[in-house]
């Protein structure tokens, strides 16, 4: 399945969740085998060459493709989540948001001194989770092979938030 053809199984639904937002809906993508399938063999090719020890995956949607991508090149699955939703001890990290602040924490024994993560989320818009979620790696002296996405919100100039750290986005919109 072609990167056109997974395109058009992401859906672009005006005024959600408020009047000028165009969202992009990834749920005919989840609905749609093949093309799910063909996501996933997309992002596990980004993947090649850099050496990951386990996927970090963001809350909420980056769980599905982040979980199949572990699964598909065999790693381990670490999640990162809002404040206050994790089991065990974790440590946080606070990141700006359009108005106001929100914070991330992982688990404290998800992130290995010297160990390479790939950070997967569904989508990439201004950039504050996937960098506050490096941050987290880097504040435990991980390293950040690199970022995947399946969307970009270019417009947005999410990739200027991640600094020099390696970013691949399927598609850009």
């Amino acid at each position: 399945m072609t990167l056109r053809e997974i395109r058009s199984l992401i859906r672009a639904v005006p005024d959600f969740p408020k009047p000028g937002i165009v969202f992009r809906d990834i749920t005919p993508l989840l609905a749609h085998p093949e093309g799910f399938n063909a996501t996933i063999e997309r992002l596990a090719e980004q993947a090649d060459g850099t050496d990951p020890d386990a996927i970090l995956a963001i809350e909420s949607r980056g769980f599905i493709f982040g979980a199949a991508l572990a699964n598909r090149l065999a790693l381990p699955l670490q999640i990162v989540r809002k404040s206050g939703k994790l089991p065990r001890e974790s440590i946080a990290i606070r990141y700006e948001l359009e108005y106001g602040h929100d914070h991330l924490e992982v688990h404290t024994d998800a992130i290995e001194p010297g160990g390479r993560y790939l950070i997967v989320d569904d989508l990439i818009a201004t950039g504050g989770t996937a960098e506050a979620t490096a941050r987290l790696v880097r504040q435990q002296q991980g390293i950040v092979a690199r970022c995947l996405f399946v969307v970009e919100l270019s417009a947005l100039n999410g990739r200027e938030a991640l600094g020099d750290l390696p970013v691949v986005s399927l598609l850009s919109f």
